[in-house]
């Protein structure tokens, strides 16, 4: 199973995707908002992260998971499915699977998987 960095500051939901990740087997610790950010999930297989919220700019993220990490993880990013242009801002700045908040919350633990490569 993958380690997986999650970045959703929302509380509710935000449990809900640990659980979700937890219970499908991937090793999954938080990231706090803010800089700090980039340097928590440097080492994980995959970045799970909030776009429906101001506390996440997504392009200024990535930037510095790739300065902070010699290999990337793999990035999955949510938004809110009215939202055209977060998930357009999602699209150039270079997030590998960009879906609505409602897929996330059905499939989240699949799509981790299946951006690692894990056929479970």
């Amino acid at each position: 199973m993958a380690c997986v960095a999650v970045l959703v500051p929302d509380l509710l939901f935000g449990s809900k995707v640990l659980a979700m990740l937890g219970q499908a087997g991937h090793e999954v610790t938080t990231c706090p908002p803010g800089p700090q950010a980039a340097a928590s999930a440097a080492g994980a297989d995959v970045l799970v992260v909030d776009l429906t919220t101001d506390e996440v700019n997504g392009a200024e993220l990535l930037d510095g998971v790739r300065a902070e990490a010699a290999s990337p993880p793999r990035t999955l990013a949510f938004y809110s499915h009215v939202d055209v242009d977060t998930r357009r801002r999602a699209q150039d700045a270079g997030f590998d699977l960009i879906v609505p908040r409602s897929r996330m919350a059905r499939e989240g633990a699949e799509l981790v998987a299946g951006l690692v490569g894990d056929p479970s």
